[in-house]
């Protein structure tokens, strides 16, 4: 006798705020008290839009109402169980050895091909070779940057354990499977990918190793022809905004279908070109619709940066991936094929008119960036974010690029003589803001750029 879905639905609406929900008692308030086991199955199938999670003693439950706040203290490497995903996948498409032989330098040659395609800025075909090429390549760096990121807006309170995601070109699924494991096991997860190419078929292998409470969807349509429907939380765009024509018009088009709290998380490669598209996409949308959440500050009312961008965080690099390994490994070159670096530019992007850092400044005593050349060769007081790691050698005095959002030329604060009194440049986070005191404001021919000599009479803080 087929099972009353509804019935079983109605019960769970009803019950679900009440206690937790056992398959084995709910059956009792079905026509027909169906086993408890195909209950238990019609709520997992309907767990999304009840709004309930699956524990492990078998009971469902509402999400917790509280942020996401996990521990996070890290990532060092991709998980082995993704990894035997892309390898079964290689296998399957290419043999036990699919390594060695003509098939091993197929697939090093279509690295190679899509490497210096986006070196070049040609477009990427994504077949069946290019997808198992960048899972390779590719998956593990995506995995451990997208979790930085999200590790931001946990930090911030902006996850919630209920999320609908949008994944826009979500490729692979790199950050994907980041965000599940990033989650604690109490989160319900909704997850919608946008995929048209031959990528969705191994982002769909990787999802039968998603959790319990992650219920997964692949659209297999563009982001331009794709048609959202209800709200979502979470919108990821990561490294696709640089393949569309008019990426600020495909995030306009998405901003409708945010939640009112909602974030649009951008991520890209921190090579130039991507770097400062990313930037002029985010520059583009600001203010119409979206307001920019972070990791770039706009801390001077009514002024907005002009300068390149060019702006990326960078993290321990991941261990290698075994599959990688065992690809580079066969080659004449094998450090040409491995690809552990995380280094990625990112925007935050919300509808709330939320920021970070909900400073305004105002008044004579704070130098704007934007008024630098007003200043050079004078000392000048300042509040910044910190938008880089260390940019210089290992024998060079320490350089890291700084914004208020008023910069029309890129910034740079110098560190020449570290004190007790001006460690704070070295010790802020990427994105934090710091207060300079005393910095010596000067002209950097080489560059084209402002630097802010950091020395002996400086003084620097966290804010």
């Amino acid at each position: 006798m087929p099972v009353d879905r509804g019935a079983v639905r109605d019960a769970a609406k009803y019950l679900r705020g009440v206690r937790p929900l056992d398959p084995a008692a709910l059956r009792e308030y079905v026509p027909g008290q169906p086993h408890e086991a195909v209950v238990r199955q019609v709520l997992r199938e309907q767990a999304a839009d009840l709004g309930i999670i699956e524990r492990a003693d078998g009971t469902f439950v509402v999400p917790p109402e509280e942020p996401v706040g996990p521990p996070f203290n890290g990532v060092s490497a991709l998980p082995e169980r993704y990894e035997r995903v892309v390898e079964a996948e290689l296998t399957a498409a290419y043999g036990p050895d699919w390594h060695r032989g003509d098939t091993g330098d197929s697939l090093r040659e279509t690295i190679r091909r899509f490497k210096d395609d986006y070196y070049r800025r040609n477009p990427v075909e994504y077949d069946r070779e290019v997808a198992l090429g960048y899972a390779v390549y590719h998956l593990a760096g995506y995995y451990a940057a997208v979790q930085y990121v999200l590790a931001g807006l946990a930090r911030d309170g902006l996850l919630g354990h209920d999320l609908r995601v949008l994944d826009l070109g979500a490729g692979v699924g790199g950050p994907a499977v980041g965000l599940f494991d990033f989650l604690p096991d109490e989160a319900l997860v909704e997850y919608h990918a946008v995929e048209p190419s031959a990528a969705a078929d191994v982002l769909d292998a990787l999802l039968a190793e998603t959790p319990r409470n992650v219920h997964t969807t692949i659209h297999r349509e563009t982001a331009e022809s794709f048609q959202p429907a209800g709200e979502y939380d979470l919108v990821l765009a990561c490294s696709v905004l640089s393949e569309l024509d008019d990426a600020a018009s495909v995030l306009r088009k998405y901003a409708d279908a945010m939640a009112a709290d909602g974030t649009a998380l951008a991520l890209a490669p921190a090579d130039k070109h991507t770097s400062t598209h990313l930037r002029a996409v985010e520059r583009a949308v600001e203010d119409d619709p979206f307001t920019v959440y972070g990791p770039t500050p706009r801390l001077w009312p009514d002024r907005r940066p002009t300068d390149s961008g060019w702006s990326f965080d960078e993290r321990p690099a991941v261990e290698v991936p075994a599959v990688q390994s065992r690809l580079a490994d066969a080659s004449q070159d094998p450090g040409e094929f491995r690809h552990t670096d995380v280094r990625f530019s990112y925007s935050l992007l919300r509808r709330d008119d939320r920021r970070r850092h909900a400073v305004e400044l105002s008044g004579d005593r704070l130098l704007a960036l934007g008024d630098a050349d007003d200043r050079v060769t004078d000392r000048a007081d300042l509040l910044v974010a910190k938008l880089s790691r260390n940019l210089a050698g290992a024998d060079a005095n320490p350089v890291f690029r700084v914004s208020d959002g008023s910069q029309t030329t890129d910034c740079y604060a110098v560190l020449v003589r570290p004190t007790s009194l001006n460690g704070g440049i070295e010790a802020a986070d990427y994105g934090d803001l710091v207060s300079i005191e005393d910095a010596l404001v000067l002209w950097n021919d080489d560059e084209d750029a402002y630097n802010l000599v950091v020395d002996e009479e400086t003084v620097v803080d966290a804010v």
